[in-house]
């Protein structure tokens, strides 16, 4: 028999941003499962308060995150490839860590719960992870959607994504250098490539722990805020030992 597979998008950090749908999957699931990882406690007690107010009583089940070893993503050639496998690999330590739970704590027929930061559609692995253990056993997954880290940038900033008639690209730090900086969200740039890539006119809306009581927001040109943001992330990243941040460069018309 089958088990369902719910990958929930609860928001960025504000137990407000969870919708209606979200929670009536919370408590339709036998039990929730969040992939825990120890440096990260605060992220995890989050998620704790946000079953406690939604669902209350569904048991929230703490895998241990399998660690990534990124050193092999230093000093090749092909640093994209090293990247590829690596993620490879610790995907599928994830999926074998996330079946080993299910099947302990989700009988057949029964129904797991998956809380999601963000949308489990944008920049977030959990569904990919999901795929890999249907592999292993007979799991059919929906998705959630979840208010993104996009969404909640541009609302703490008051500001509109695009300007009129022009496109929007999401990319990652890594990317960032072909992009041509018009409309980019950057997500994942722990170098602060902008920094490199970005004109000292260009405009960027920076946000950290958006949705969280420690949220943090700048703005302002590259050239006059850029090194500001690096010590900002650098010194966050340190107190909290964790940090999640995306930001929006904007090419002066």
């Amino acid at each position: 028999m089958s088990r369902a597979a719910l990958l929930i998008g609860i928001g960025v950090g504000d137990p407000g941003h969870v919708t209606i749908a979200a929670v009536d999957a919370m408590r339709a699931s036998d039990a929730i499962f969040v992939l825990d990882k120890a440096s990260a406690s605060s992220l995890t007690g989050i998620r704790q308060e946000i079953v406690d107010r939604y669902a209350p009583g569904t048991e929230l089940v703490l895998v241990p995150d399998p660690p990534r070893d990124r050193s092999a993503e230093r000093g090749t050639d092909r640093p994209d490839d090293a990247y590829a496998r690596n993620v490879d690999t610790w995907h599928a330590a994830r999926a074998a860590a996330l079946a080993a739970a299910i099947t302990e704590h989700v009988a057949d027929g029964g129904t797991a719960g998956f809380l999601v930061w963000g949308d489990p559609s944008l920049y977030d692995s959990t569904l990919r992870v999901i795929e890999r253990v249907g592999a292993t056993m007979d799991l059919i997954p929906r998705v959630i959607p979840g208010i993104t880290s996009v969404q909640a940038l541009t609302a703490a900033h008051t500001i509109l994504l695009n300007r009129v008639g022009e496109p929007i690209h999401i990319t990652t730090g890594r990317r960032l250098a072909d992009d041509d900086g018009r409309n980019t969200v950057v997500m994942l740039d722990a170098d602060c490539t902008f920094r490199e890539t970005a004109e000292p006119t260009d405009h960027i809306y920076w946000g950290a722990y958006l949705g969280t009581p420690d949220e943090i927001l700048i703005d302002g040109p590259v050239g006059e805020v850029g090194e500001r943001i690096a010590r900002t992330r650098a010194q966050a990243r340190e107190r909290h030992g964790w940090i999640m941040d995306v930001y929006l460069l904007r090419r002066p018309v």
